[in-house]
């Protein structure tokens, strides 16, 4: 199975814990692996075969921006469910960057994998 991916897509979110994060839009940084067949997309040169990122891209922001979150593993999670469900991703790997979140770091996150990689 191949991967399309998708590095750095950063948008801001209403996200945390504390009382002022839920009062401020804070960077939130994705980068996405997303398993997908492109053998047919290679074979056509033909767009409606491929995974589009560009889709994938605005659903993500989309989603991160529709209501406030507390924590980084909630958004995470559900936005691998949306992505599994409305693009039939077989498979994905999702990190989930909060940068400046701790001052010591650059950034501090979450990586999931969610479903199975198939030949």
């Amino acid at each position: 199975m191949d991967r399309i991916f998708i590095q750095g897509l950063t948008t801001m979110a209403q996200i945390g814990v504390y009382d002022w994060e839920q009062q401020i839009q804070q960077k939130i940084v994705f980068d996405l692996e997303l398993a997908w067949d492109s053998r047919q997309a290679a074979k056509t040169d033909d767009v409606q075969y491929c995974l589009n990122y560009a889709e994938v891209s605005e659903a993500v922001i989309h989603f991160a921006q529709s209501r406030p979150f507390l924590l980084i593993e909630r958004l995470a999670n559900e936005v691998a469910n949306m992505l599994m469900q409305d693009f039939h991703i077989p498979w994905l790997r999702l990190k989930l960057h909060k940068p400046n979140a701790v001052p010591e770091a650059e950034s501090v996150g979450i990586l999931i994998e969610r479903g199975h990689l198939v030949n």
